[in-house]
């Protein structure tokens, strides 16, 4: 009898986003994001977030350039945003270097 192993992928969890928040300081937007995820280290990280319309239309993003292992969750932010006049909604979708892009929006909480 002949076994053949495959082996088996798996996708880690991807990054959640814990809270979003867009503040208009100094005449532009802030959008802070705090990010949760099993970073292992340089083979598997949160890298990045990006802020995105109600459409779907990019307006931001943010790299991580490193593994935030020992600091879960971790909060970063985006400054200097130019956002559509009046109440935009805002949602913001996380990505992790192994994984790509989570496919997941969570909104983003608009500070007064």
């Amino acid at each position: 009898m002949l076994l053949t192993v495959l082996p088996h992928v798996a996708a880690a969890d991807p990054p959640r986003v814990q809270r979003a928040t867009a503040a208009f300081e100094d005449g532009a937007w802030t959008i802070s994001v705090t990010l949760s995820h099993p970073d292992t280290g340089w083979d598997h990280y949160a890298d990045g977030w990006r802020v995105l319309d109600a459409s779907g239309k990019e307006l931001g993003l943010r790299t991580l350039y490193h593994p935030h292992v020992n600091e879960q969750p971790f909060t970063r932010s985006l400054r200097g945003l130019a956002l559509p006049d009046g109440d935009p909604e805002l949602f913001v979708e996380p990505r992790c270097n192994t994984d790509g892009w989570s496919g997941t929006r969570y909104p983003v909480e608009i500070l007064k």
